[in-house]
């Protein structure tokens, strides 16, 4: 019997300016990623979705960027994230904006350390110094690593969850320039869209898996900005020159050869800029492709 999967749903849509993100986990059930999964034969429980407050509620936190809620939500996904994996489930999280990857990775590696691949067109390792928005979901990856707000890097255990050798980054096309110097001096494995033009992403993947032998568990932090915007229009922060659909689908393959995903999250989908729920079928796509659909 294939391990038990557990949904649960993050609609957190304060790390980011625009709205509509906090929708994601509704349009990917929508797509019916519980029934793809059913029928691989996975048994899958929903857990429904997290609190999140509404942001209108919130006014006297705007000028914070709403750190104070971000940081309540990230610490029940952190739990939940500990409780899925302890009780030895695959968890998948539905986001939200990325901000939320604060949570779910610190909580899957609360007992144990894990291999993360970070699958986004953007860095995330801006720090509130570094930031010109000042937007949160641009920071999850530097606050894991340990830089920025101490709320955010100390949440649910003191410092850094996890190491620059423990995080291999894929997709990258859009930096903001202190955190390409940032990310640069990092230590940290980064595959861009020229390293996926120039070597395919067959080499880069199955390279990147290399770097992360060391672990028996992968987290997988699925950004769906990281597709072309001809492919998944659905997104806030779009950016031309991303993954195509048959890049995205033989990342995923790769992967789920490796037999080592423990913990998944989808995140950065907007349904209200996508087109008849598009992109959250492609999410879906990719999703079953991970967790082991094949052509043959």
């Amino acid at each position: 019997m294939k391990k038990p999967v557990q949904i649960i749903g993050i609609p957190l849509d304060l790390g980011q300016s625009l709205r509509g993100v906090d929708m994601g986990p509704g349009a990917v059930r929508y797509a019916g990623l519980t029934n793809r999964l059913a029928r691989l034969g996975y048994p899958v429980q929903d857990l429904g979705n997290l609190e999140v407050p509404v942001r209108d509620t919130l006014e006297e936190e705007r000028r914070q960027h709403y750190l104070p809620a971000i940081r309540r939500v990230c610490e029940a996904a952190y739990q939940a994230a500990r409780r899925s994996i302890e009780t030895g489930n695959t968890p998948i999280f539905l986001g939200g904006d990325h901000s939320l990857a604060i949570g779910t990775i610190g909580g899957v590696t609360h007992a144990q350390p894990c291999g993360v691949l970070w699958i986004d067109a953007h860095g995330d390792f801006n720090t509130p110094e570094t930031s010109h928005t000042g937007n949160i979901h641009g920071m999850p990856l530097a606050a894991l690593l340990g830089s920025g707000y101490p709320e955010l890097v100390d949440l649910g255990r003191p410092g850094a969850k996890i190491a620059a050798e423990d995080v291999v980054m894929i997709g990258i096309r859009e930096l903001d320039h202190e955190e390409r110097s940032r990310l640069t001096d990092s230590g940290i494995c980064v595959y861009t869209m020229r390293d996926i033009d120039e070597r395919g992403m067959s080499a880069v993947i199955r390279e990147a898996l290399v770097r992360l032998e060391h672990h028996d568990r992968l987290h997988v932090s699925l950004d769906i900005d990281c597709l072309d915007p001809s492919e998944g229009p659905g997104v806030g922060t779009p950016s031309s020159g991303g993954l195509t659909y048959r890049e995205a689908q033989l990342l995923m393959e790769i992967i789920a050869d490796s037999r080592i995903l423990t913990s998944l999250d989808i995140v950065e989908i907007n349904p209200i800029l996508d087109h008849r729920n598009q992109t959250a079928e492609i999410a879906v796509d990719l999703a079953a492709s991970l967790f082991g659909k094949s052509i043959l």
